[in-house]
């Protein structure tokens, strides 16, 4: 059965991407497919008519979206009409839980086929989400086996597709040869110790990311730089390189760093490039989120920081249960990132987690390689299996990739394909 019109709606620059991808592959399997919905630069790239820019379902917290809320509930109702007046074959919510959950309910429940792609984290909080999510969708597309694991024993239907971004990051990178292209340090450029021995060593490079969104500038930004500043001054071969998502998250850098000085020449402001950055760099500062995965099938050691509004953290503790909030940690069942989380997420704190990370070669070795095989573990080519599993809602067949929870267990905690 040919698909016709899919209806998507991406929330942020990761769903974005996502959503190319999975266009991509629908396109390859059903030449003359149309798409439409929201979507970003990649999605618009592909052909997707959005109906709305894509930065208006972008709000970060607990907190800030009952601000925006007004305004979420409107766009909600217009693509409600705008997808039942088009009628789609399919309507898929990437991401954006909070959003397209309520959406493919409306949607499902006046009679189309809807699918959600991305699980939220419904097994670390509110376990009870997961009988408003079987109304809403029919089927849940996740990343992580642990997940489809989950779907399975709740008696949702679910296909584990595998991560897209694992299918598009190499399995060997050149950390070398990504400096060179982005026009910074090289690892082995020369540089002499205190005592003037001449030794040579290698002068290393952190990447920081302190995230997409302007919320997360603002809680991580002043932070992340006052944490560069003091490795700056204990290491004075240190280069940093800070990739900027988008142009206002540039502006909003770029007027940090005028607040110090003493980083100029020091930091390098790159636009976008951000998987450059973290291949080039000895390792990464990262806000949590997408960043801390694409980090992980890098290859590269990081630390993990976050802070958020007060009152968002204070309602997150008590609704949230589990041991880890970084994916691959998340991912290894195990503490492999250290993780700094609001109050502990002092530049202070920062700066000596990171300086362990960089006097520890061989620590960060050892970290690379193990990254590299959870990165094979979840390489299965997600955006075909995705549009596999749309493929089978739409003709109304049993769904493919469907996991025991046995199964999903044993993939995360071994690595397994």
């Amino acid at each position: 059965m040919t698909v016709r019109r899919v209806y998507l709606v991406a929330g942020e620059l990761s769903g974005d991407i996502l959503g190319a991808g999975l266009m991509r592959a629908l396109k390859a399997r059903h030449p003359g497919i149309e798409f439409r919905g929201i979507g970003g630069p990649r999605m618009i790239e592909e052909g997707i008519e959005t109906r709305y820019p894509l930065e208006m379902l972008s709000v970060m917290g607990l907190v800030e979206v009952l601000k925006h809320l007004p305004g979420l509930v409107r766009v909600r109702r217009a693509l409600k009409r705008d997808a039942l007046a088009w009628r789609p074959d399919i309507m898929v919510g990437i991401d954006a839980p909070d959003f397209n959950l309520g959406l493919e309910r409306q949607l499902r429940e006046a009679g189309l086929t809807t699918a959600h792609y991305v699980s939220p984290s419904v097994w670390a909080w509110r376990q009870g989400r997961v009988k408003g999510i079987a109304r809403s969708v029919d089927a849940m597309l996740t990343f992580l086996p642990f997940e489809a694991a989950f779907y399975v024993r709740h008696r949702v239907p679910v296909a584990f597709v595998g991560h897209p971004l694992a299918d598009e990051l190499p399995l060997e990178n050149d950390r070398e040869a990504a400096r060179q292209a982005l026009g910074l340090v090289a690892g082995g450029d020369e540089s002499h110790d205190e005592a003037g021995r001449g030794e040579v060593a290698k002068r290393p490079l952190l990447a920081v990311l302190p995230g997409s969104r302007a919320t997360e500038i603002r809680f991580l930004g002043a932070t992340f730089l006052e944490a560069v500043e003091r490795l700056c001054r204990e290491r004075p071969a240190l280069s940093v390189v800070m990739p900027a998502a988008t142009p206002a998250r540039r502006g909003e850098l770029e007027a940090l760093l005028a607040t110090r000085p003493a980083l100029a020449g020091r930091v390098t402001l790159i636009d976008g490039r951000s998987r450059e950055a973290m291949v080039a760099s000895d390792a990464v500062l990262l806000a949590s989120g997408t960043a801390a995965l694409e980090a992980m099938l890098c290859h590269r050691a990081m630390l993990v920081a976050y802070r958020m509004a007060p009152a968002t953290h204070w309602l997150a503790k008590r609704l949230v249960h589990t041991d880890w909030i970084s994916l691959p940690n998340l991912i290894a069942r195990e503490t492999l990132v250290p993780e700094l989380i609001q109050d502990a997420a002092s530049p202070e704190a920062i700066a000596d987690r990171l300086g362990v990370i960089l006097d520890d070669e061989a620590g960060r070795k050892a970290l690379e390689v193990r990254f590299a095989e959870m990165h094979v573990a979840l390489q299965r080519d997600a955006s075909r299996r995705a549009s596999e599993a749309i493929e089978a809602l739409v003709a109304g067949r049993a769904l493919p990739q469907s996991v025991a929870p046995e199964a999903g267990e044993v993939a995360i905690a071994g690595g397994e394909r």
